[in-house]
């Protein structure tokens, strides 16, 4: 919890016409962290499903 209070304490200090490039830039990072996070699931999905046609495949 300390470091979502910290990081509250710098945007609050931001100056408020930097305050829409910070949103912008977390909206992307979270965008980017949803999309890994399904890409790892996916691929998870697919090494369970055809670990047998994978072992064939060596």
């Amino acid at each position: 919890m300390q470091l979502t209070q910290e990081i509250t304490q710098i945007i609050n200090t931001l100056p408020k016409e930097f305050l829409g490039k910070v949103l912008q830039y977390l909206q992307q990072l979270e965008k980017t962290s949803q999309e890994k996070t399904q890409l790892s699931t996916n691929l998870k999905t697919i090494l369970t499903e055809d670990k047998e046609l994978l072992e064939r495949l060596r």
